[in-house]
């Protein structure tokens, strides 16, 4: 299996000290490199006393979760790349079924198992849950979480299906590919980047696939809480930097005025609900937005030199309309 198991690693000593014994139990075939985002906790010395097994890179500073990941990566050789979280703990057997999906066919170039709540273990997790997919107006969802509904682990999702985007939380992918789609885009810098990442693998003609076979649970927020404002600016901003990258111009057109109408909406259900932090973090998303415009654009152009538009991954629908005005607590993906 040549496969490396990468763990980016900011002041998280604790957590490596939780978590890491299990993925050296339960990854015995594997390569395991804890990338260090130059903590300042002595956690890389921590991990090299008690875990010689276990590979450092120390990067010179913190360079957030997308470039700290890129600059580690270029370092380590493999067939696969595991991003994981360092909040997750493994599970026996949980990583070969997923590299079996990317043995048995070539055009899948990226994987996730079902991700679990390791504060509640019989209920999904809410990032990646039973896989992802984005809705037509750019708003994420799982199988096994609408926005903030999180359901019960009855064996609903054990299967293994092509998905729209696999989280960045536990995420097997070809090295090959991660590096021809230049990585992660640090422009994201954390929130959302595995998405862009994957609708680029999906105009590039590859595949996305959730598999119900491997299971890990993640503690999640373990950067940012959902009580952050700083969340909220992230998932805002780059959200609608995502339709701006990848939709053809004509649905563009036609989506955004649809998705600055709603995130205004939003703006004003967290400004009646006592948060006006998040509402100021929504009209900060969008001044950024508005602010690097050209860059982004820029962007766009180069991507479609190198691939086609292709919107047929999306879900024919509105997450929010389903969720907030017809009360639905799940979506079924064709």
């Amino acid at each position: 299996m040549n496969t490396a198991i990468v763990i980016l690693n900011y002041n998280g000593v604790k957590l490596l000290e939780q978590f890491l014994p299990a993925v050296i139990r339960y990854s015995q075939h594997a390569r395991i490199v804890v990338a260090d985002n130059a903590s300042t906790d002595r956690s890389a010395e921590f991990v090299q006393r008690e875990f010689p097994q276990v590979e450092v890179i120390r990067l010179d500073k913190n360079y957030g979760f997308c470039g700290g990941y890129n600059r580690a990566l270029k370092q380590v050789n493999a067939k696969y790349y595991v991003l994981l979280n360092s909040d997750v703990e493994v599970t026996e057997g949980w990583l070969q079924p997923l590299v079996a999906v990317l043995e048995q066919d070539e055009l899948v170039v990226a994987v996730q198992p079902k991700i679990l709540s390791y504060h509640n273990k019989d209920y999904f997790e809410y990032a990646g849950a039973g896989g992802g997919y984005l809705d037509m107006l750019g708003y994420p969802f799982c199988r096994g979480r609408l926005f903030n509904f999180i359901e019960k682990d009855e064996s609903q999702y054990n299967d293994t299906r092509p998905v729209f985007w696999a989280s960045g939380a536990c995420m097997v992918i070809r090295s090959s590919v991660y590096h021809q789609q230049g990585g992660l885009d640090e422009d994201f810098f954390a929130h959302m980047e595995e998405i862009d990442l994957c609708w680029k693998i999906h105009r590039s003609g590859k595949k996305v696939v959730y598999c119900g076979k491997g299971s890990v649970y993640h503690v999640g927020a373990g950067t940012l809480s959902k009580s952050n404002p700083l969340k909220t600016y992230y998932n805002f901003r780059n959200g609608f930097n995502l339709l701006i990258l990848h939709l053809p111009g004509l649905r563009l057109i036609i989506t955004a005025p649809v998705r600055i109408i709603l995130d205004y909406l939003a703006a004003i259900k967290f400004l009646a609900s006592g948060l006006p932090a998040h509402s100021w973090a929504v009209l900060k998303a969008h001044y950024h937005v508005v602010t690097t415009l050209l860059k982004t654009f820029r962007k766009r152009r180069k991507l479609h030199e190198k691939f086609s538009f292709n919107t047929r991954p999306l879900y024919r629908g509105s997450a929010v309309f389903a969720h907030y005005l017809l009360g639905k607590k799940r979506l079924t993906v064709p």
